[in-house]
Formats: C-alpha cells, sequence, structure tokens
C-alpha cells in the first residue's frame, strides 16, 4: 500500500549495553560487536511492499516497466507515486465524499444532496510548468493535454508563452550544451542548454506581435478597458492560428493561461520599446489575481501538476491556498530546501502553509521533466483517451450560482 511504502510503523529494540567485557561462545569476538552486527530486528508489516524492478527477459513492455518503478526504489518510486496521484485527481468525484464528511457550507447546499449531480462533480486540475518546457520538445506533451482539455487552468512564464507562439513562426533548434557563448553571441544565436534560437526568431516574433500591441493600446483609448496579461495571452493564442500551438488549444477549449511574470522576456521587451513610441499602455496584473484565485475556490476538490519551481509554483500553490490548500499535488523539479527556497521546499512545507491540505498524500519527484513527465503522461492523460473523455461528459468542477 502506500501508507506503508511512504512511512513503515516499525517498533524499534535496543541493542544491549555496552558489554566490552564479555565475549560470546567465540572466545575471539566481542559480544558487543555481535549483538550491534547481528541485533534482533523487528518484524516487517505484512503489507509492506517488496522492493524488485522490472525483468527485460519478460520483453520491453513500457507499461509493465512504469508499473515496477513503484518497487524499484528512490526516484524511481516517485515516478510511481506521482502517476498514482495523477490517477486519482482525475478519477475523483464529489460523490465518493460522504455527506456528513463535506464542508458545513457545502453540506447547507441543497444542490449537493443528489446523489446524480456529485457523481457529475470532478476534481479541477492546474498544470504550472516553467518556460523551457516549452522551449524544449515538453510542448508537444503539453499541447496534447490541452488540445484534449485534460487540464482545466494553466500557470506559466513569459518565456513559454513567447517561445509556443515563435515556434509557429521559426523552429528551435538542437545545439550542445558546451557551445561557446562569445562564439553564438557573435552569431546572432541565443542559447537555453542545448538549444539554439537565432535572433530572427525574435525580429519575426516582434514583426507579428506589434501590430497587435498596438490593437490593445487603441481598444483601452477608446474603450477605457484594461487588459489583464491571461486576456491578452488569449487573444495572442487565437491570432496564432496554429494547432501545433499550446496557447491556440488554450484559447480554443477556453483554458485559461496565467502569466503574472508576463512582461519578463521578449514580450516585456517589445511593452517596453512601445512605451517610447506610444506611452500609456497599462497591463492590468490585478484581474489576473482575482481571476486565478476564483478558480481555486470555486472548485469541490483540486490537483496541482506543478513541473518547474519559481513564480508557477509559488502562484499555483497560492491560489489554493485561498481554499486551505489542494487536494492532490504532485510537484516535479530538481530543487532542494536546504536553501529555503520556494522551488526546492518539500511538499510539507506547503502543508504549514495551507497550500496543501492537511489530509493530502502530495508527491515530489525529483527529476528532470523533459525524462519523466512523458513517461507519466503514458501512464495516466494518454492511456484512456476514448475512456476518459466518455467519463467526464457532462461533469463540471463547480455549480456555482445555477
Amino acid at each position: 500500500s502506500r501508507r506503508s511504502m511512504s512511512k513503515s510503523h516499525l517498533e524499534s529494540t535496543p541493542l544491549p549495553a555496552s558489554t566490552a567485557d564479555s565475549i560470546t561462545a567465540n572466545p575471539n569476538v566481542p559480544s558487543i560487536s555481535t549483538s550491534a552486527v547481528l541485533g534482533e530486528s523487528a518484524e516487517m508489516p505484512a503489507d509492506t511492499p517488496i522492493c524488485k524492478g522490472y525483468d527485460f527477459n519478460d520483453g520491453v513492455n513500457l507499461d509493465k516497466m512504469l508499473e515496477k518503478m513503484l518497487t524499484t526504489g528512490f526516484q524511481a518510486t516517485n515516478v510511481g507515486l506521482v502517476i498514482d496521484e495523477i490517477r486519482k485527481m482525475r478519477k475523483w468525484r464529489l460523490s465518493d465524499v460522504k455527506h456528513e464528511d463535506l464542508s458545513p457550507i457545502y453540506q447547507n447546499d441543497e444542490r449537493l444532496q443528489n446523489p446524480e449531480t456529485c457523481k457529475s462533480i470532478r476534481a479541477k486540475i492546474f498544470l504550472a510548468f516553467t518556460s523551457n518546457q516549452i522551449s524544449c520538445g515538453q510542448r508537444e506533451i503539453i499541447r496534447f493535454l490541452v488540445e484534449h482539455k485534460m487540464v482545466d487552468v494553466l500557470v506559466t512564464t513569459a518565456g513559454a508563452v513567447e517561445e509556443d507562439l515563435i515556434k509557429c513562426l521559426r523552429p528551435t533548434y538542437m545545439g550542445d550544451f558546451k557551445l561557446k557563448g562569445a562564439d553564438l553571441r557573435k552569431k546572432g544565436i541565443n542559447r537555453i542548454g542545448n538549444l539554439l534560437i537565432p535572433n530572427k526568431n525574435y525580429c519575426e516574433f516582434e514583426d507579428w506581435l506589434m501590430p497587435q500591441l498596438n490593437q490593445f493600446h487603441d481598444e483601452q483609448d477608446k474603450s477605457k478597458k484594461l487588459f489583464s496579461p491571461s486576456e491578452i495571452i488569449k487573444s495572442l493564442g487565437a491570432n496564432i492560428d496554429n494547432k501545433e500551438s499550446v496557447l491556440f488549444w488554450a484559447a480554443k477549449n477556453n483554458i485559461p493561461v496565467f502569466c503574472p511574470a508576463l512582461t519578463d522576456g521578449s514580450i516585456g521587451d517589445m511593452i517596453y520599446f512601445h512605451s517610447y513610441k506610444r506611452p500609456g499602455f497599462v497591463l492590468d496584473i490585478a484581474q489576473d489575481i482575482r481571476k486565478i484565485n476564483d478558480e481555486a475556490v470555486q472548485a469541490y476538490a483540486t490537483g496541482m501538476i506543478i513541473l518547474g519551481g519559481g513564480v508557477v509554483k509559488h502562484h499555483t500553490c497560492n491560489a489554493n491556498l485561498m481554499r486551505n490548500g489542494a487536494d492532490f499535488s504532485a510537484f516535479i523539479n530538481t530543487a532542494h530546501e536546504f536553501d529555503g527556497s520556494d522551488a526546492g521546499a518539500s511538499p510539507d512545507e506547503a502543508v504549514s502553509w495551507g497550500k496543501v491540505k492537511l489530509d493530502s498524500r502530495p508527491v515530489k519527484l525529483c527529476a528532470d521533466a523533459t525524462i519523466v513527465f512523458p513517461l507519466i503522461v503514458s501512464q495516466t492523460f494518454a492511456k484512456d483517451v476514448t475512456e476518459w473523455k466518455e467519463s467526464v461528459k457532462g461533469c463540471r468542477c463547480w455549480l456555482g450560482d445555477e
């Protein structure tokens, strides 16, 4: 069981006190040494999983190999636990919860006394990811999830927004981690790890974006409307009109994309240049803090899948703080907690803030998301696309004022 895997309840038996003057039946071996090395152990609980990995004598079978991750140990086991956590957040229905265990404000809602209504209410899933996940081929994995409406809310950074759009105009190329920065700079080529993006990509993006920025400014001057980052992102996603784009599918499927640091990248550069040509454009982030917090509050259960750290992790967790924590959480990153960073913070630290529910079982997987997330998706979202779509027909995450 997951409980016994994550925490064993074994009673300890203290070793005998020092007996340096005593000797065993073998007069050459002190008894303190034999008791220290060969001391009795407690019996393992009957339901404790046994460590055993995949046997390739059984052939090459991705599903069975990933199933064995759970009992392989170390971060492989956490891969299995993340798969389990995502399956739970996708399967959850309000009907799984006893009426008396509901929050008092929900117990008084007469609509929730109807069992059929409760069966139609599912968890709302937040997917957060840093910009490098769009820079690389993970973009296609994320696009798949958004295209098929398998997640409900996206949280990301400026680089992800612009690079998703740029890839619709010009490609990103493979390079090498060891390419010299000075040489690349002279050639007008930018490096992201072992990926290469020519400056020409950003020039074409500027040509595509600036007329739209002027249109936003025109609308602001005409109607006094202030645009939020999520509204601008939705408009850009619709206008790119490219089925390879994450933002295109987010706009088409009405999945909000929140980016509290939209100015931290090429889009910010263009807003900066625009401010000299035509001062006065306002990007209203206050609207979006209300929207994302309401997304969390207006749900009977939430799940968080967070690839990376920084602003996307904290922004998603903080929104879920507004509902006293997420019910399901899967964190995938390579950061550690010794420096006190939010990126490296353990899930238990998030529990202390109320960002993760007290009775939940959050999982942190310490790994490169580009390696493990496609494997995880293969065992969850991509496993049963047709069946899952059928199972969520008529489902919703919130009844609202209806």
